[in-house]
């Protein structure tokens, strides 16, 4: 006898539908799993025996039953196969008596307990999204994934805490209680967010922080000690724009196949915001591992990831940024083949000048390239507030980050309305033909930023880059078309690391 049912294994970010192929000959009463799977998907057999056992079913012991994972070429990891598989061995030994033809209709994902119950797994979004690909309308999750399966609409999701259940369910016996989606949660307020009008002066940081955030630009604070330049940072999350659907989505399929999702938090509505380490190696940054998954850039995704004391880290890792900082993602390669995740992030960094560095200043630039700073948009030097600022109250003049946030996000409408049929979302994404096309310049402002060249040195993607920013900045004032106060601004954020 021979049954099928259907599973996803998880390939990077997507996920590939799986047929769990159970069959039984006559044999010694053995259990055997084959299709490439690692050791917890081989520990399946004991786990899914015992759990039958424990809820009183008796697996005949004068059959073999073998598990097929198909297509056997994939590698499978993990125990979410496990209540497929022990569906599979339930049928094919006439303990229960299911419709083929409604299997087919229907994917299974689930840890199992030695009692039956089923456990929480990771990568349920990527499946239900491949199970509406695949024409799938129904998943059968654990309880605790049940909220992340039902972010897709249309797709029927059944939540179990036990095997039980969902066999009363398939049977007829139980009507099974579909989830619905979650819904939208507005935009909360966080109270890890900094407001700008708690932060004393350095209103020149502000303003280039405000522009980051309006055209996706990556930024360098160049600082001494206690200047301020985390605390910028940490103010920086409060005025990014929120993230739509489609994003949150995204955003949230990389934290389930990382198993950071919160048990309370099956949509993410707030842009990441990753601190990375100076001690942290390359691979933690980018990702890696024996069976690949998502690093920090890919955490950071469609939010920020923040480079606290940027001259400690070892250049080598530095370098591994300068790839994903140009693609916005990230491929990585094992011997079993190539996975690619997402890495469309904003990159905020912090240094001590190097007169403040144990290091020398030759140090420094010899673990932070001309490449990488060639990648940075905005460069700016955070001045000590004077003690008479600090004193200065919230009240005086000082704008919120609400006040701030309202102008980014004027700028991001006039750029989705500006890029509107293509794949850019920002300014920063904009490749060398769409600023050619969608941000001339005037004879004035062109003489300008040539002078510049000139005299900084700029190279041709440092050149690139001024324009995007100049545009970011007429986005804000609401300009349609770049002048030369734009670009002369935007200039000004090109400052040396040494100044």
């Amino acid at each position: 006898m021979l049954t099928q049912l259907t599973s996803f294994a998880t390939v990077g970010l997507i996920s590939e539908r799986i047929t769990v192929e159970v069959g039984a000959t006559p044999g010694e009463g053995k259990i055997f799993i084959v299709g490439l799977g690692d050791t917890a998907v081989q520990e399946s057999k004991q786990r899914v025996m015992l759990a039958l056992r424990s809820n009183g079913y008796r697996v005949s012991t004068g059959r073999t039953i073998t598990v097929n994972l198909a297509p056997a070429d994939l590698r499978k990891a993990g125990p979410r196969y496990d209540l497929a598989i022990a569906l599979g061995i339930l049928m094919v030994n006439g303990s229960i008596k299911i419709d083929e033809e409604k299997l087919r209709h229907i994917g299974f994902l689930g840890e199992l307990s030695l009692d039956g119950g089923l456990r929480h797994i990771t990568g349920v979004l990527p499946a239900a999204i491949a199970c509406r690909a695949h024409g799938i309308s129904t998943i059968v999750v654990p309880s605790a994934n049940g909220p992340e399966a039902a972010l897709i609409p249309g797709l029927t999701v059944i939540a179990a805490d036990h095997i039980q259940d969902v066999i009363a369910v398939l049977l007829g016996e139980k009507t099974a209680s579909n989830i619905p989606p979650p819904a939208s949660s507005p935009r909360s307020v966080n109270n890890d967010f900094v407001d700008f009008a708690d932060v004393r002066g350095q209103e020149h940081a502000k303003r280039a922080l405000e522009i980051a955030a309006a055209g996706g630009h990556n930024i360098l604070m160049c600082g001494a000690p206690g200047a301020g330049k985390t605390l910028l940072a940490r103010a920086f999350r409060g005025i990014l724009p929120p993230l739509s659907r489609e994003e949150s989505i995204e955003v949230t399929q990389i934290y389930s196949v990382a198993n950071l999702l919160p048990a309370d938090t099956p949509l993410i509505t707030h842009r990441p915001f990753r601190i990375v380490h100076h001690t942290a190696s390359g691979v933690s940054i980018v990702g890696g591992g024996q069976i690949p998954g998502p690093g920090e850039i890919s955490l950071a995704h469609k939010g920020v990831l923040f480079l606290d004391e940027l001259a400690e880290f070892p250049s080598q890792v530095l370098e591994v940024l300068r790839q994903p900082l140009e693609d916005r993602h990230i491929t990585i390669t094992r011997a079993q083949g190539s996975v690619t995740f997402p890495a469309d992030f904003t990159m905020v960094a912090a240094m001590n000048p190097p007169r403040f560095s144990a290091g020398s200043a030759e140090r420094i630039h010899r673990r932070i390239s001309a490449p990488l700073l060639d990648r940075i948009d905005l460069t700016i030097n955070v001045q000590p507030v004077p003690i008479e600022d600090l004193k200065r109250t919230a009240t005086n003049g000082s704008e919120s980050s609400n006040d701030v946030l309202a102008r980014v996000v004027a700028a991001r409408a006039r750029q989705a309305e500006r890029f509107k049929g293509t794949t850019i979302r920002a300014n920063r994404e904009m490749g060398v033909k769409h600023i050619d096309t969608l941000c001339p310049l005037n004879d004035t402002a062109h003489q300008l930023l040539l002078q510049a060249v000139d005299r900084l040195g700029l190279s041709a993607r440092s050149y690139h880059r001024t324009i995007k920013v100049a545009r970011t900045i007429a986005d804000l004032s609401g300009a349609k078309n770049i002048e030369v106060g734009h670009v002369a601004e935007a200039l000004q954020f090109r400052q040396s690391i040494d100044e």
